[in-house]
């Protein structure tokens, strides 16, 4: 196969689950997507779901032509012929799928991030929160095993809610307490749902800050729980868009950028 026609893979080595994508940029096609959960071996769970993403396809492992790992285990992938920021590759994988976007909300596992893109598409600044998960999807995880509920039924619930709970606790872990204080006094579910949706938002605005440039786009796995977009549309007062694909635009950016290596082109990375 020629280097032109070789297909690119990018992996996302996240806190919670690891993504691959396998990309065409001959065609600026997606050929393949998955994810796993995270675990010890973070590169042997990659590796296995990138050879059945290829088995599904019929694609062999020499026809990868470039490999870039992303997310908080992107260095110990040691197939990848590059690692680069996860600021980097969800710019890239936005702008790929929606070009045109100002501001990206990021809410993966365990924290959170907020991208300013210039007119150009190149990432103009970004703010990013490691180190508290009350503004992350462990706190709806948190609140998932304790209603005994998936965490995409989250969404549903909250869509029931009359009068969402007020959680005023900062800390998961107290906040963890005060909805099992909630639930004893007869709040009703969907209740504490809309309010810790609502929570969760509102420590989004706080990062975002006053008059975001729109369009607003909101990627990670959060990105699928039904509401989570308009809960944080109700805190910004802007419309924020769910994008394709939202847990994979990491994974897609590294992919793309597996493909300047390709025709040479040396991205910065951040």
């Amino acid at each position: 196969m020629s280097r032109a026609s070789m297909i690119c893979a990018g992996i996302d080595a996240g806190s919670r689950a690891i993504k691959v994508v396998l990309w065409d940029p001959a065609r600026m096609l997606v050929l393949a997507a998955g994810a796993v959960d995270q675990g010890v071996a973070q590169e042997s769970l990659a590796l296995e779901l990138l050879d059945r993403l290829l088995a599904r396809g019929g694609i062999r492992r020499n026809d990868i032509g470039a490999v870039v790992a992303t997310g908080y285990g992107r260095k110990l992938i040691q197939l990848a012929d590059r690692a680069v920021t996860e600021i980097t590759c969800q710019a890239w994988g936005v702008r790929q799928r929606s070009p045109g976007v100002r501001t990206i909300i990021d809410i993966g596992g365990q924290d959170s991030k907020v991208l300013r893109l210039a007119a150009d598409g190149s990432i103009d600044d970004f703010v990013m929160n490691d180190r508290c998960a009350a503004g992350s999807g462990r706190f709806l995880e948190v609140l998932a095993d304790r209603l005994a509920v998936a965490l995409p039924a989250l969404g549903q619930l909250a869509q029931a809610s009359r009068k969402p709970a007020l959680i005023s606790s900062m800390c998961v872990v107290f906040a963890e307490t005060e909805i099992v204080g909630l639930l004893a006094s007869g709040i009703a579910p969907a209740d504490i749902v809309a309010g810790v949706q609502t929570s969760v938002a509102r420590r989004i605005a706080a990062m975002v800050g006053q008059h975001p440039p729109a369009p607003i786009m909101l990627t990670g796995g959060v990105a699928m729980i039904p509401g989570m977009n308009s809960a944080l549309a109700a805190a910004l007062g802007a419309e924020v868009a769910v994008a394709p694909d939202p847990q994979f635009t990491g994974a897609l950016g590294a992919a793309v950028l597996a493909s300047h290596r390709l025709d040479g082109r040396n991205t910065p990375a951040l």
